[in-house]
């Protein structure tokens, strides 16, 4: 294509909150609150923000800049600065082309909650009657019903990878809406997307406020809120702490997925990105911290919750064991009265002992969960206990499936537009094309709807990026900075923006950036090469848990081609237009030398 031809965006506020529906997504839900979690609540945002400005903002204003400039998707875009760089738009494609294909599941499990939503009594609120109509599933029983729910109606999951089994069919169905929605969403390209996404970057907003207003409200919010805002400072001598905080800004924002400089393709030539990275990138980190807060708030109420249960279990067993009168004990009184006990009759406590459990509220709180066990188990077993239930479920999944579109409206982009830019492909109406890349992913993402499908997209998730993105943008900055050169890009970030980058953004792009991703790089994989053997979380029935298994050796072998496949394109497309070249050369000599004899 033509780069005058090129479709723009209406205005400079649709490119934004384009760029904001995709960067903010479900890892700002279920992955920063995690993080803090572990690391030491408020603690964690103090290197979560200087990683901020030494690593996200810089990295994500390179990209915009690369993007504005070439008018190119990805691989057009890096051929263009260097045709032996070609390869790294190529490696970006074939990253979001895993993410596409495992990503929108998590929309067709959100779709299924929310269709179940629409129900008197929320079906993971309590374990189904056994064929028998004698009792409860004894699988549920054993775990509780929110997992049960996950992992038995929802996933209908087998007991290994290996385990075989056909399609669920209302996951197929839940999975096939999500990407005609994600169609419909793209199907006129950067038309289409720049009208959706002033409803999917706001939208979840307006969720998160609602869901901020009833979770402070709730009893025992405050315990999950002061819970998150204190601080344990001695987790900043983790290196680890560091490391998850470095980690989660770079994939936050979205970096080296090809997304960020597909947007960037269609903005006007002095479009002021600047201005626009470091929005961007403080709107989104402001949103993981809002979103945390929310979180921490469910966190308390479920943790109180769980512990005033653990207390009148512990209460009831005391009363029935000893022969007391009902208002004896008190939940205030418990602990009291169970030192009580035990020093005036120690031979009957002893008795009990190993029925009595240990009510802890820190504990509680400290039971750290991420990913999907946060989004669909956790957050669904707050929610069966809030007043008219479904209307929280329905908003949550709404808000869940927003977030996840949007995310997907970068995904996709960062497919088609590198592609349309190939001659053969831009003849092509976007509908008919986007229809087919669409196609193509549902139809292999279908392996995901099938019995040991939550364990590949836990292999997906785990294996499919984190490697190549760290890869990807190290040689993104290392090109741009010494390949390209930092001098040469000045000028073109001054002929588009009218003035020069100043030196903060130098310094970080020469040196911060790169060493940190070198670091960020070695580190992954020693942490890979010292775990041993790749394990995975499958579902025991009998226990009603997940258990460690180790993946076997046909796991293994797929992930390492997860790991080499995306990460190969940049040296084999550099090979090739090597060969090419000396190729060409050896032939324009043997022309020359042919003329030479024939003169």
């Amino acid at each position: 294509m033509e780069k005058d031809a090129r479709p723009s965006w209406d205005n400079p506020m649709q490119f934004v909150l384009a760029c904001v529906s995709y960067a903010v997504g479900l890892g700002n839900v279920w992955r920063f609150p995690y993080l803090c979690q572990m690391h030491g609540g408020g603690g964690f945002l103090i290197p979560y923000l200087i990683m901020l400005f030494l690593e996200g903002v810089p990295l994500f204003y390179l990209e915009l800049a690369i993007g504005q400039k070439m008018r190119l998707g990805s691989i057009g875009a890096w051929t263009a600065i260097s045709p032996y760089l070609g390869g790294v738009g190529l490696a970006s494609v074939v990253t979001s082309l895993y993410l596409c294909l495992y990503y929108n599941i998590i929309n067709a499990w959100s779709f299924w909650y929310l269709f179940h939503s629409f129900q008197s009594v929320l079906p993971w609120a309590e374990c189904p009657v056994n064929s028998n109509r004698t009792g409860p599933i004894e699988e549920c029983e054993r775990a509780t019903p929110t997992q049960y729910f996950f992992y038995r109606e929802t996933l209908d999951i087998s007991s290994s990878i290996e385990g075989n089994g056909g399609v669920h069919t209302g996951q197929a169905l839940c999975l096939m809406l999500a990407w005609v929605i994600t169609y419909l969403f793209i199907v006129r390209g950067v038309k289409s997307t720049g009208k959706v996404v002033y409803f999917t970057a706001t939208f979840p907003y307006l969720v998160l406020f609602i869901y901020l207003i009833r979770g402070v409200t709730l009893h025992g919010a405050m315990n999950g809120v002061k819970y998150m805002f204190t601080p344990k400072m001695e987790q900043l001598a983790d290196p680890t702490t560091w490391i998850n905080a470095a980690t989660q800004i770079f994939f936050s924002l979205g970096l080296g997925f090809g997304s960020l400089i597909a947007f960037a393709s269609y903005n006007q030539y002095n479009n002021n990105f600047e201005h626009q990275a470091i929005v961007v990138s403080l709107i989104n980190s402001g949103t993981s911290i809002f979103a945390s807060i929310v979180t921490f708030a469910i966190y308390g109420f479920k943790a109180t919750i769980n512990y005033e249960n653990c207390l009148e279990r512990t209460r009831i067993l005391l009363l029935n064991t000893f022969n007391l009168a009902e208002d004896t004990i008190t939940m205030d009184t418990v602990f009291e009265w169970t030192e009580k006990l035990n020093a005036t009759y120690p031979q009957q406590f002893a008795e009990i002992a190993n029925k009595l459990e240990t009510c802890d509220l820190e504990s509680e709180l400290d039971t750290a969960v991420e990913g999907t066990g946060l989004a669909f188990i956790v957050y669904s077993e707050a929610i069966k206990y809030m007043p008219v239930s479904q209307l929280w479920s329905v908003l949550y999944f709404v808000m869940l499936l927003l977030l996840g579109m949007g995310s997907m409206l970068g995904n996709v982009t960062a497919i088609i537009t590198p592609l349309r830019d190939f001659k053969i492909v831009s003849c092509m109406s976007n509908e008919l094309f986007n229809g087919l890349v669409c196609l193509f992913c549902l139809l292999l993402g279908l392996g995901f709807t099938t019995p040991s499908g939550n364990y590949w997209f836990t292999m997906f998730n785990d294996y499919g990026a984190t490697f190549s993105l760290l890869f990807i943008v190290l040689i993104e900055v290392i090109a741009v900075s010494y390949i390209y050169g930092i001098r040469r890009f000045e000028k073109d970030i001054e002929d588009m923006l009218g003035h020069r980058p100043n030196w903060y953004w130098k310094i970080m792009w020469g040196f911060t950036s790169p060493i940190l991703l070198i670091g960020l790089f070695i580190i992954y994989i020693a942490k890979y090469i010292q775990g041993g053997t790749p394990t995975y979380q499958a579902w025991n029935k009998e226990l009603g848990k997940s258990v460690v298994t180790e993946y076997p050796v046909f796991g293994q072998v797929f992930i390492g081609l997860l790991l080499v496949s995306s990460v190969s394109c940049v040296p084999l497309t550099a090979l090739y237009v090597f060969c090419r070249k000396r190729k060409r050369g050896n032939h324009h000599k043997w022309e020359r030398s042919v003329n030479t004899v024939s003169t």
